[in-house]
């Protein structure tokens, strides 16, 4: 029997929950993970960590880590980087750079002469492919850089002076790079055991798809223990509406976004009492009698598919990270979880109650109705909805939710999903999956390169073999000294942590975990914690 859940009905007192902490420290030497270069490399230093652990409530416990490498001495450099073509435009601060830092040996020899003959002293680095399951491995290219300075002010003249030169600059942080181990990660990972912790998991959009909140205040909002970011989401106006999902997305039991391809999601189950990783698709059709037509998109404006990966989308079907793809043929269903103006623009719009019948058909515009939904086309989906759409008549709207293998995921009200990419565990072997779901491209290095292939602020899940709910961020970007995690460095730190299954989450400035409604990691945006689309809430039970 499913449990059914009241929403913000408990909070466990501030006594109960004094007597159930405990902190305990401990510094190791030889720990389970090692943070550092993956494959090719300098040999790793030794490395230590210091923990302290607190049981925020029975089954659930929060560990926070401090990982070193203390004879490791980075410094700033100069990166020149390489022309080259570029296939997106984005304006998220995450995304891609339309420069390459990793180019050929052509090109690598060729700036080192031009800088020389400039008056610099270049060095030429070669660049190895990560170990992911779907990529080439060995060399991926070189990169040329210049000088080395105890300070990024330093760099930053430095680069002045070479990019006066003719060249192309940035300032760089040697301690991101995976070829050296990181000076510092910190790090804080929730475990929740569901067979003895009695409360509730699940992903939320906080009731409203079109808005944007903070991990911690939606924590704060909902008394949970443990919260953390959810899955990519739309940051720029350009690129949707702001705060949906880019990727599928479902929220007690009701699906209101649709996949990006087939991408890793987290499934919460029964209340979170099973919890397991899956790459997902989805499909929706609208039938009017006889007639079909399939829906691409749920709360999403029609055309504009951030993250691609829908069938007709250009300039690709499949998924690619951070990249905006158009559709001209498109239909949407809004539900009444899209509490915003409606997208505006040519084409269709059809209005239906609760039991599927026709309120009106007219222009695109309005309210999603209470209990009811919305459906809009442009293209050839608007002349479908025109044909099909009488008042008074009957659409009905089916989806499907399936996993990679075929199977169903069937949906109720005790279920939520959130998703983001790659897999970074599978069966307790680390096989990430970087090209198939997006991530990078290996015809193209600039693609997901800084994204991927250097460390950066991460939140991940992942499943042990006894069921536990592992969640996990790192901090990056040099928060409190922090350097981050590669793919390929959280996948190995999930394994260590014993997951057998784990998949990456959103991360860089997006980032965040909170405990007991207070935010205990850095985030790296300057301007602190970054409002985000969903996140994962692990709630206390109702008294």
């Amino acid at each position: 029997m499913r449990r059914t859940r009241i929403r913000g009905a408990a909070r466990r007192s501030a006594r109960v929950r004094a007597r159930l902490a405990a902190t305990v420290v401990l510094a190791l030497t030889a720990p389970a993970f090692l943070p550092g270069p993956a494959e090719a490399g300098p040999a790793r230093t030794t490395a230590t960590e210091q923990w302290t652990t607190q049981t925020v409530a029975p089954g659930v416990t929060v560990r926070t880590g401090v990982l070193r490498h203390p004879g490791t001495r980075h410094s700033w450099t100069v990166t020149v980087q390489a022309p080259t073509s570029s296939r997106w435009s984005t304006n998220d601060p995450d995304a891609p750079v339309t420069w390459a830092e990793v180019s050929t040996r052509s090109w690598a020899d060729d700036t080192a002469r031009k800088l020389t003959h400039s008056g610099f002293e270049p060095r030429v680095e070669s660049v190895q492919w990560p170990s992911y399951a779907d990529t080439p491995h060995g060399l991926m290219g070189y990169r040329v850089r210049v000088g080395r300075f105890a300070t990024q002010e330093e760099a930053r003249t430095a680069a002045s002076a070479v990019t006066a030169a003719g060249f192309r600059t940035t300032a760089s942080w040697t301690g991101y790079d995976i070829q050296e181990p990181a000076d510092l990660e910190n790090v804080h990972v929730a475990v929740i055991d569901p067979k003895t912790f009695d409360g509730s998991i699940e992903a939320t959009h906080d009731g409203n798809v079109a808005q944007r909140e903070t991990t911690s205040a939606v924590a704060r909002k909902l008394h949970s223990l443990v919260a953390v970011n959810g899955g990519f989401f739309v940051l720029s106006p350009g690129d949707g509406v702001p705060g949906t999902m880019s990727g599928i997305g479902a929220y007690r039991g009701e699906l209101e976004s649709m996949a990006a391809g087939s991408r890793s999601a987290l499934l919460f189950e029964d209340g979170g009492r099973t919890v397991r990783i899956a790459d997902l698709t989805s499909t929706a059709t609208a039938r009017a009698g006889k007639a079909a037509y399939a829906i691409q998109g749920i709360n999403r404006v029609p055309g504009t598919l951030r993250d691609c990966g829908r069938p007709g989308s250009t300039p690709s079907e499949l998924p690619w990270q951070d990249v905006t793809c158009r559709l001209a043929d498109d239909m949407v269903r809004f539900t009444d979880a899209f509490r915003a103006d409606l997208p505006t623009g040519p084409g269709a719009q059809v209005v239906l109650d609760a039991s599927g019948r026709v309120v009106s058909v007219g222009a695109r515009g309005g309210r999603v109705p209470e209990g009811g939904l919305v459906l809009q086309g442009i293209g050839r989906a608007a002349d479908w909805l025109t044909a099909h759409a009488e008042r008074y008549s009957r659409i009905k709207v089916s989806e499907v939710v399936r996993t990679a293998e075929g199977r169903r995921v069937a949906l109720d009200g005790d279920d939520s999903v959130v998703s983001a990419a790659p897999t970074l565990v599978k069966d307790g072997r680390i096989d990430i999956d970087a090209a198939a779901e997006g991530v990078v491209d290996p015809e193209y290095t600039s693609f997901g390169y800084a994204w991927a292939n250097v460390r950066q602020p991460r939140t991940m899940a992942g499943v042990d073999r006894r069921g536990r709910l592992i969640l996990a961020t790192v901090d990056g970007r040099l928060k409190n000294g922090s350097e981050g995690f590669t793919l390929y460095e959280a996948a190995a730190f999930m394994r260590s942590l014993g997951a057998v299954q784990a998949m990456n989450l959103d991360g860089g400035g997006s980032t965040a975990m909170a405990v007991d409604g207070t935010l205990v990691n850095h985030p790296s945006d300057a301007t602190g914690e970054r409002a985000v689309g969903d996140t994962v809430q692990v709630l206390p039970a109702a008294d």
